[in-house]
């Protein structure tokens, strides 16, 4: 291990602002979506390991993600408004 002292490194100037990619930042401002509007927490359980495997056969076989299919799974079984 290498210890400089007594050295400056100098750091270059900041790069130019790209302009496409500030739109694409600037995106979802315009889509009226604040980070506040997406809550989301975090849930914990415990399941066999033959039961993630299903989980993760199915999420490929349909294209998705588990997170994915899970969230759709619990929006169907727990909807906001009970039918």
């Amino acid at each position: 291990m290498t210890i400089t002292r007594g050295k400056r490194i100098a750091i270059g100037a900041r790069p130019p602002v790209n302009p496409h990619a500030q739109a694409w930042v600037r995106q979802g401002e315009a889509d009226g979506l604040q980070k506040n509007d997406l809550y989301t927490a975090r849930l914990t359980l415990d399941i066999t390991p033959a039961t993630r495997a299903r989980i993760r056969v199915s999420a490929f076989t349909q294209g998705v993600t588990v997170a994915e299919l899970l969230r759709a799974l619990l929006e169907r079984e727990f909807p906001e408004s009970p039918h």
